[in-house]
């Protein structure tokens, strides 16, 4: 399956180096906006300008776009799904339905097959959640994330003026997640699940306390949670957290009849978010690729994928190891 990845940050670097261990893929190249002159891919493939992207029409199999949801993705997948087959890892979840239908109307003209919001959250976390309640309906769900880091709460304390670099790592409340494990089916506040920690490399001269009060004030971001900031060296946030860890999990507790209860749960401890996030993607990639080839057109998520559309090996073998 000819794969192309449309967009190169993290992310498009973590599929990338997905492709080792996907042999029945092969990489046909990477489409960036910048200059590609200046791009130098990590297994030494292809770079082309994203605005030649519609030459490799016909050469392409799935293009897997790795763009950011807040702007990117919402104009880029639906143009490209009007040209090839397309996955995305859109993750806006307020925004789905409307992202889905955009997609959908396009794909569905031109005959190709999309994929979107693929990934662990949402993506497997997804069906975790709808393979829980299918299971348990009487029931509650959890979703808790981390410890790891939280790319856009970093950003968003980099905005702040005087800040040169920051880390900032979502972290589970042990005694949450210990209520929730045991069938307790608490209640449970935004600042009873999450803490944020912050890891701040200042300017010299800047207003530690201001730039602190900024951070913990922040609404959507700090203000609904407790807060812990700690100013760092440069040196200090390359040697200590230059990797980008997350994870998490979801839990459902729940009865069935006669009042017996059961807990179900799926986790995740990622040493690498955006080349966890990148393997899954091609495994998307390449249902996208095998519902194609039935004429299944459209835009899709994980829960409308078979399963055994997702891994490379044959539906015999898959009986025989996994089932």
């Amino acid at each position: 399956m000819k794969i192309g990845i449309y967009g190169y940050g993290n992310l498009g670097k973590g599929v990338e180096k997905a492709f080792e261990k996907n042999p029945d893929m092969e990489l046909v190249g990477v489409f960036t906006r910048r200059d590609p002159a200046t791009v130098k891919t990590v297994s030494g493939a292809k770079v082309f300008a994203a605005e030649k992207v519609s030459e490799f029409i016909g050469e392409i199999d799935v293009m897997v776009i790795c763009g950011g949801s807040a702007t990117d993705l919402p104009e880029m997948t639906p143009r490209l799904a009007r040209e090839f087959n397309v996955v995305d890892s859109f993750d806006t979840h307020a925004r789905v339905p409307e992202h889905f239908a955009n997609v959908d109307q396009a794909a569905f003209q031109t005959a190709h097959t999309a994929l979107i919001s693929g990934g662990w959250d949402p993506g497997l976390f997804s069906l975790a959640r709808l393979y829980m309640n299918a299971a348990l309906p009487d029931g509650k769900d959890y979703t808790f994330w981390g410890r790891g880091v939280s790319q856009g709460h970093s950003d968003a304390i980099r905005r702040i003026p005087g800040v040169k670099d920051a880390r900032q790592y979502t972290v589970p409340i042990d005694s949450a997640v210990d209520a929730v494990r045991a069938g307790l089916q608490p209640e449970l506040t935004t600042r009873e699940k999450h803490l944020r920690e912050c890891f701040v490399v200042a300017e010299d001269g800047a207003d530690r306390a201001e730039i602190e009060r900024q951070i913990k004030s922040m609404p959507n971001y700090f203000a609904d949670y407790d807060t812990t900031v700690k100013f760092i060296t440069e040196e200090e946030l390359k040697r200590d957290h230059s990797a980008l860890p997350h994870g998490g999990m979801v839990i459902r507790s729940g009865e069935t009849g006669g009042g017996t209860k059961h807990v179900m749960e799926f986790s995740l401890k990622l040493d690498s978010n955006p080349e966890f996030t990148g393997s899954v993607l091609l495994a998307c990639a390449r249902a996208v690729g095998k519902m194609h080839a039935r004429e299944v057109y459209g835009c899709h998520t994980l829960f409308d994928v078979a399963p055994v559309d997702l891994c490379a090996m044959d539906p015999e073998e898959i009986r025989r190891h996994l089932l």
